[in-house]
């Protein structure tokens, strides 16, 4: 898991072989007027998902992981939006079975450790770490990039 501001993004560039090409089109993106759904970079290499979604209570945020995708998530409009963080290595009460066609796999453990998304920032989620987003009040703008490892 990594938390950083929008303005050290190259710091990331090397993370994957797709990660320079993801950050250099949100930087050319007005983040802010894009409407929700689906926005394609790269095909199915590379895409966003841009959503106003309510936040949740902590109870109602599972563990979720991914293998295929590398997550960025940024925090477009919004005062903050929460994040639970385990270490997928670690989990124990996974729900169902790895759903290929998704991406994902649900987790009822609870997360390790909470942190806190605020506009400007960004993170990141490999394969290795499991989240649980939208955690807080209120309502909140992001952008989750789907980067192919």
């Amino acid at each position: 898991m990594i938390l950083d501001t929008f303005e050290h993004r190259a710091s990331y560039y090397n993370l994957a072989p797709r990660m320079q090409q993801a950050f250099e089109a949100l930087a050319a993106l007005d983040l802010h007027a894009l409407s929700d759904g689906r926005h394609e970079i790269d095909g199915s290499h590379i895409y966003m998902t841009v959503s106003h979604t309510p936040l949740r209570e902590p109870q109602q945020a599972p563990l979720e992981a991914h293998n295929r995708y590398i997550d960025i998530q940024i925090l477009v409009e919004g005062t903050e939006e929460g994040f639970g963080w385990s270490p997928r290595g670690a989990l124990k009460a996974p729900v169902g079975v790895f759903d290929t066609a998704q991406d994902i796999q649900f987790f009822e453990d609870t997360p390790v450790t909470y942190y806190t998304l605020r506009p400007g920032e960004f993170t990141i989620f490999m394969p290795q770490d499991a989240h649980a987003p939208m955690i807080g009040q209120g309502m909140i703008h992001k952008i989750i990039v789907k980067v192919e490892r």
